[in-house]
């Protein structure tokens, strides 16, 4: 992005959060969730918030001391240096940002046609996805500060419409449909509810890939991670309980992609299943939007940084880096050209092996970087255990999508071993570290140049 750009303020940050967090997950997979889960739903939101602000701590902890748009790569560079596995780890992190931008799209193409009473073929989904790409891509265009405003707008919109589901929905809450179920079978489908949902936090850390964009990051990062966390915690824990409560589980995974909107029928009619519909719009372009904007910040830090090719961060048109524009037309190109419902599964995946990895640097780097041992212990375990869940709960259901997880994982190293032969490149830290535990020194610096 320019660097004459505006930066980007506290709101904007969690904006971006929050509007990936609450993005197609809560609307395209909560079916899902009513199908494992059942009536523990609720409670299946609240423990993935919770396993979320494990890993917060370590995200905000070093990433007010780590100011990189490489995020959690940075982090992980810091805790165990240059090597392979950390440029391995690098490429996957910025290929699961590909693969959300093209899934985003796909998904709001396919919410959109039927509302504007087009037909849903293959050829004009297609053509929305691209469309709606390039459009937020043009936005992208406009630098970090525009982005923020649109997201902050865009989220407060979404926000809004949940809100009138959860209001008129609270008052024909039947209670009893939300007592728990606490038999064996019901906690083993919880558990697995939870390795699924807690996923649908993982947009906190896209704050951290906005941080050398954001004003006062040392005080802003851990603030907009921790915030945004609590919004979606309640939000979800919110909605989860008027769905629930108002339809049997076993309607709602009957409805499976449009869960909430049906669930929004019982108390508002058409009106409330044409309101929640459009939320969805709202929500997964939102997601979109912050998720393009971070993968394009990601490829040009880690080429600055050395671990992609030098031409992502050429600028181009408008001052942008060329990362911006190849992020979208990669993502184009996987939209328009593959049927990417078991690659979805990959990117949860790969995340959770991001998310080890930085709690693994937090551990070893705790000492000059601070931070809670206890919590960075049981972030550890936590996250290993969903992990190990997810790996089930794959092998379980889909074979295929367990042998492509491993694939791909393994082919990363493969092709990371083969990029540094070839090309000698190393990973050289940019951005901001701080070393001192005096951070309000640096605050006050900050606040200065502000």
């Amino acid at each position: 992005m320019n660097s004459a750009d505006a930066k980007m303020s506290l709101w904007g940050a969690m904006a971006l959060a929050i509007g990936t967090m609450i993005g197609a997950s809560i609307f395209s997979i909560f079916g899902l969730g009513a199908r494992l889960a059942g009536r523990n739903l609720p409670w299946v939101f609240l423990v993935s918030g919770l396993l979320a602000l494990l890993v917060a701590h370590s995200y905000a902890t070093l990433g007010r001391r780590i100011v990189s748009d490489a995020g959690p790569v940075a982090f992980v560079l810091a805790g165990y240096g240059d090597g392979i596995l950390t440029g391995a780890l690098s490429i996957l992190f910025w290929l699961t940002y590909v693969i959300s931008i093209a899934l985003f799209a796909k998904g709001l193409a396919g919410y959109l046609l039927p509302l504007l009473h087009l037909p849903a073929n293959g050829a004009t989904r297609d053509l929305v996805a691209t469309l709606v790409v390039l459009a937020f891509m043009l936005l992208g265009l406009l630098g970090s500060a525009s982005v923020g405003r649109a997201e902050t707008l865009i989220v407060i919109v979404k926000l809004a419409i949940l809100g009138v589901f959860v209001f008129f929905g609270l008052a024909t809450v039947r209670v009893s449909q939300l007592a728990p179920a606490l038999d064996p079978s019901g906690l083993r489908g919880s558990l697995t509810a939870v390795s699924v949902f807690f996923l649908s936090y993982m947009g906190f850390g896209l704050v951290t890939n906005a941080s050398e964009h954001l004003r006062d990051p040392v005080r802003n990062v851990p603030r907009a991670i921790y915030l945004s966390i609590l919004v979606v915690t309640i939000v979800y824990v919110s909605v989860s309980v008027v769905a629930v409560g108002n339809l049997t589980s076993v309607a709602l995974a009957r409805a499976q992609d449009n869960a909430l909107a049906v669930a929004a029928e019982p108390f508002l009619g058409r009106t409330g299943f044409l309101l929640v519909s459009v939320g969805a719009l709202f929500s997964i372009a939102s997601a979109l939007n912050a998720t393009l904007y971070g993968g394009a910040n990601v490829a040009f830090a880690l080429a600055r940084d050395g671990e992609l090719p030098r031409v992502f961060e050429r600028k181009l048109w408008l001052g942008s880096s060329l990362g911006l524009y190849l992020t979208a037309a990669i993502g184009i190109a996987f939209a328009v050209s593959f049927d990417l419902g078991s690659i979805a599964s990959l990117t949860s995946s790969v995340i959770m092996c991001l998310y080890l990895a930085v709690l693994a640097s937090h551990w070893r780097l705790r000492h000059e970087y601070g931070g809670s041992a206890a919590v960075i212990a049981i972030g550890l375990v936590g996250v290993a255990a969903v992990f190990a869940g997810l790996m089930v709960h794959q092998w379980q259901t889909s074979r295929t999508g367990f042998a492509t997880v491993w694939a791909v994982l393994l082919g990363s190293v493969l092709l990371e071993w083969i990029y540094r032969s070839r090309t000698g490149r190393r990973f050289v830290q940019h951005g901001l570290t701080v070393l001192s535990q005096d951070v309000a020194a640096l605050e006050r610096k900050l606040g200065a140049e502000r």
